[in-house]
């Protein structure tokens, strides 16, 4: 192999951070290569040093790490081979290419983004460092580069800050940053893990345009098999700092020879695999549920209806200026007119993206919101509870019955409290049993998920992310409720450990009775948990039924957007980004006359077609249902 045909090559690199009583080896001795224009992608769990790489690459990893090893980066506008690793770490060369020759989109665009500046000044600064343009072409590139990621008015982008955009759009903002300069290599350290899949798909499509039209390579950082299967040409597996596999993307997924490969493939949820075949997490969570209710259940003399939902709505108002330093009100229809039930002992998933009204519905079930109208009936042991309405014991009796699971590990839990505070909290608050009493249910849910007794006087950050997430199962499994909310429980987590959680949940749904409502964008997770499935967009239900009817037989173009955005790690089922690559304004102005309202805007046309078996779609009310079917 010639070496200079190569774009980027990584010889040896180990990278070290110093602690008092040692060191951490982030990265042992990796060697890789990234061709022109061609997508590698580093591939790999939480922690296992692939962030580490892209930063070392880029020159701006902490100054106390200990960088051995050469980067070898040729330059195709200059001829020149450079080592980046041999140039000083702020020195005016490696400052010429960071950002110039090689760009960097990051994780988490809000925090990368600094809030006090607008979009076109972070944008137009990268072009004052590295041009020599004027301020009038140094706008038209910016504008240029924002309509060629996707901004409908980049006049307007241009003038926004950060935090008025949504985290698609912000994510776009950050593709044009990296690439104004039309750089050889841009490094993607997981650019849409934060995204739902719908805008995912979008960035994914967006990104494999540009690196067309420009010509340029990229590093793909990721733990999502499912993309890598749909971008790259070729794939780097890591784990623990070290590469297991190496190769084409057609030999790495047709036959990967290293264990940890196949395991990452098998941890993933699949629309194929039966719906109630387990998940294969790299390393399984031992469970031990006995004894963690106070008394068996029985459910044969309650009702089936746990949890109904009756035309619930709620607006958001904001102020908008009017003249002469006026404002008026300004309202966002968040819910719509949303009706639907839970069955006890079900998991009735509860899909959409990011926007659609999912979460609002969460806090609304969970009195967190009032709605403007609707009603929440509770149908427990006891008497039937209006939610809405609950007063006194009445709405304590609620609170320890309907619990919720949240989306983010990290800000859920107190910094402050150790594990045995945070889980017996609840316990505490409702006046459940003596201190040692306590103590004893804590160990008990310790060893329901599946962790040692010795975490139970440790603070939250001594955990890894799906560590905490399973602490917050515990605390909202404290109570013994009989309903679970869990919004995007796994979203925050990569592929083995969102298969343990996954896992996890199904073992207590079965052993203690629970009834999940369980809230995702991610329509393969909700494959593998969900008994039915309910598709929010735009603050309605556009479309409920049982769960192997929306994956198999979808209706709603919404629903089928849905299922199309989902990437598998299958290379025979690539993404179609021709059919998902739409914004969702666009998508729905592209939708079917029945699935539309009326032309002036209103609603009072639509209703929900039942379509048997359970099978509710939103669509006029003059059309032929039969005209539905697929």
């Amino acid at each position: 192999m010639n070496d200079r045909t190569d774009l980027l090559r990584v010889e040896g690199l180990s990278v070290s951070f110093p602690l008092m009583s040692g060191s951490i080896d982030a990265i042992k001795g990796i060697s890789m290569r990234i061709r022109p224009g061609k997508v590698t992608a580093l591939v790999g769990e939480s922690g296992s040093g692939k962030s580490v790489l892209g930063r070392s690459v880029m020159g701006i990893e902490t100054s106390i790490a200990r960088i051995g090893g050469r980067v070898i980066f040729n330059d195709p506008a200059t001829g020149e081979s450079i080592d980046l690793l041999s140039l000083p770490h702020d020195g005016r060369q490696i400052r010429a290419i960071r950002g110039n020759r090689i760009g960097m989109i990051f994780q988490e665009p809000m925090t990368s983004f600094s809030p006090m500046h607008t979009v076109g000044n972070q944008i137009e600064e990268v072009l004052k460092i590295h041009t020599v343009l004027s301020p009038a072409e140094r706008r038209e590139r910016c504008l240029d580069m924002l309509g060629l990621v996707g901004f409908a008015e980049p006049a307007r982008a241009f003038d926004m800050y950060p935090f008025e955009l949504s985290g698609g759009m912000r994510q776009r903002a950050m593709i044009a940053m990296a690439l104004v300069c039309r750089p050889s290599l841009l490094i993607a350290d997981e650019p849409t893990t934060a995204l739902d899949v719908t805008i995912q798909a979008q960035i994914l499509k967006l990104l494999r345009e540009l690196q067309s039209k420009l010509g340029m390579a990229m590093l793909l950082i990721t733990h999502d098999l499912g993309v890598v299967a749909s971008m790259a040409d070729e794939v780097v597996v890591v784990y623990r700092g070290e590469v297991m596999e190496a190769g084409s993307v057609e030999a790495i997924f047709r036959h990967p020879s290293h264990a940890y490969t196949r395991g990452l493939m098998a941890a993933v949820p699949d629309f194929d695999s039966p719906r109630d075949a387990r998940l294969k997490p790299l390393r399984e969570i031992r469970v031990e549920t006995a004894g963690l209710l106070d008394k068996a259940r029985s459910t044969a003399a309650l009702p089936e209806v746990l949890l109904r939902v009756e035309g619930v709505s709620k607006t958001f108002q904001t102020k908008r200026a009017a003249g002469f330093g006026l404002s008026q009100p300004q309202g966002t229809l968040a819910v719509n007119d949303v009706s639907f039930d839970i069955r006890r002992g079900e998991t009735l998933g509860l899909v959409g993206e990011s926007g659609c009204g999912k979460t609002t519905l969460s806090k609304i079930l969970m009195r967190g919101v009032t709605p403007d109208s609707g009603a929440i009936t509770f149908h427990g042991e006891g008497k039937p509870l209006d939610v809405l309405g609950a007063r006194g014991a009445d709405l304590d009796l609620l609170r320890t019955r309907i619990q919720m699971v949240f989306q983010d590990p990290v800000s859920s839990l107190s910094p402050r409290m150790t594990v045995r505070n945070i889980i017996s909290e609840p316990l505490e608050i409702h006046g459940r049993g003596t201190p040692l009493a306590r103590l004893e249910a804590t160990r008990r849910l310790l060893s329901a998920i599946g962790l040692p007794d010795g975490a139970i006087n440790r603070y939250p950050h001594s955990f890894s992310g799906g560590q905490r997430q399973r602490i917050g199962i515990a605390r909202a499994l404290a109570l013994g409720p009989d309903l679970l909310i869990c919004d995007e429980p796994v979203s925050a987590l990569d592929v083995s450990i969102q298969a343990q959680i996954l896992n996890l949940m199904k073992d207590l749904k079965a052993d203690l009775g629970l009834t999940y409502l369980f809230i995702s964008h991610n329509l393969a997770v909700v494959n593998y948990m969900a008994d039915r499935v309910a598709v929010m967009y735009a603050g309605r239900i556009v479309e409920i039924a049982p769960c192997e009817v929306i994956m198999r037989e979808p209706v709603h173009p919404y629903t089928k957007k849905l299922l199309a955005a989902v990437p598998v790690p299958n290379l025979d089922r690539p993404l179609d980004f021709e059919a998902i690559g739409q914004p969702s304004a666009a998508a729905r102005k592209l939708w079917a006359r029945q699935f539309k309202a009326d032309d002036d805007g209103s609603d009072d046309d639509l209703t929900h077609v039942d379509l048997g078996n359970g099978h509710l779609v939103l669509a006029r009310r003059n059309i032929d249902w039969r005209e539905l079917r697929p």
